[in-house]
């Protein structure tokens, strides 16, 4: 049947099914200098960081349950996302500059320039982001 549905464009019902709005933007990590900018940041509000393994399954299935716990009112906060295998210099920075030791994946809330809050693994998923709104 798969080939019918193809040419007949069947969506198995996902028509009737309203598409989930992401309230979540991600920002890329990719320099040393969005550190500096991130510290200047979090002197007037939090500042997430979500570093993430692309090699890693725990990584992938968490990284989604981070994507949901995002809702209307957490659209406004600041998440920057490090690829931290493409990154690794950057992710070091991250735990000289925040005294945090490397987790992945591993999620780091900067306040006033200070790691004010970190969680990993399965952790993540359980963060109440509304009390860094």
């Amino acid at each position: 049947m798969g080939i019918f549905n193809n040419l007949f464009g069947s969506n198995n019902g996902k028509e009737n099914q309203p598409e989930k709005k992401s309230f979540l933007n991600w920002i890329p990590l990719t320099s040393l200098e969005q550190l500096e900018e991130i510290k200047k940041q979090s002197k007037t509000e939090s500042v997430l960081i979500f570093k993430h393994s692309t090699r890693c399954g725990i990584s992938s299935l968490v990284i989604r349950q981070f994507e949901k716990l995002f809702q209307e009112q957490h659209q406004n906060l600041k998440v920057y996302y490090l690829d931290l295998l493409s990154y690794r210099s950057i992710s070091d920075e991250v735990g000289y500059s925040f005294q945090i030791m490397h987790q992945s994946p591993q999620l780091v809330v900067v306040r006033n320039e200070v790691a004010v809050y970190n969680a990993s693994h399965y952790d993540i998923t359980q963060t109440d982001l509304t009390r860094f709104i």
